[in-house]
């Protein structure tokens, strides 16, 4: 069975709010309280299970991906290197929705992947299963690395995907991982790019706590893109995703 281990929060968080939110709603009934605090206490409920809704059926950060854009790598065939593979979510998604194409899911596998997705397992071993699970382990090689300077030759790609990884970094350590994607892809070569979308449905649910680098807005990507030496060929959104499909020059 697969599990991107994502924490409970993400999906359910706002469960425990809606329920405290509905039993004191359920005793000032009983007890007769004033109109106004009953119609605080009613609104908080109504956000409450609004923003679970969305959460569990918009973010959907546990269940499987889906490319974007139907023009990534269109050859249906190519080596592609994964930026920030985690537990294997976008790697799973290239590797499904292009069947002749091979992975290497590339990852630090340091601290901060113990801070996202818990020390049950080694951070490898969490990975490998998921891609077992997903029936695709013999077509991905996992790699340890860092984004900011990859540990490959020149042109050794010929697509490159990250989600939701770079905007994990620094404006500086944005720029140096886009600028090591353009160096590892070869020219020609498409490289996915999706981060957090800035929505206001995501700052309904979660305020800032999904604000990965501000959120940064629209323009910054694209423009970092070709910066690094990209054209970028298309751009938009999907539920709680900001995505650009950029073409090494």
């Amino acid at each position: 069975m697969i599990d991107f281990g994502y924490p409970w929060w993400l999906e359910y968080g706002h469960l425990p709010f809606l329920a405290a939110a509905a039993g004191v709603l359920l005793l000032g009934y009983w007890r007769k309280w004033p109109k106004w605090p009953m119609l605080l206490l009613g609104v908080f409920a109504l956000w409450a299970g609004a923003a679970f809704l969305v959460a569990r059926f918009g973010l959907n950060v546990n269940g499987r991906a889906s490319l974007p854009t139907q023009s990534f790598l269109r050859s249906g065939t190519g080596r592609v290197v994964d930026l920030g593979a985690g537990t294997g979510r976008s790697t799973i998604m290239v590797l499904e929705a292009r069947p002749l194409t091979t992975v290497v899911a590339l990852d630090l596998f340091g601290e901060s992947f113990e801070q996202h997705f818990g020390p049950s397992q080694t951070p490898q071993e969490k990975l490998l299963a998921n891609l077992k699970a997903a029936g695709v382990e013999s077509r991905a090689t996992i790699q340890t690395g860092d984004m900011r300077k990859l540990p490959f030759e020149n042109g050794t790609f010929d697509a490159a995907v990250s989600a939701y990884a770079i905007d994990h970094l620094s404006r500086e350590g944005s720029k140096q991982a886009l600028a090591e994607a353009a160096r590892v892809v070869k020219p020609g070569g498409d490289f996915l790019l999706m981060v957090v979308g800035k929505e206001p449905w995501i700052h309904f649910a979660f305020g800032p706590l999904l604000a990965h680098m501000g959120a940064s807005s629209a323009d910054y990507w694209p423009t970092g893109l070709q910066e690094a030496g990209f054209q970028v060929v298309e751009q938009g959104t999907r539920p709680g995703t900001f995505y650009v499909l950029a073409r090494r020059l």
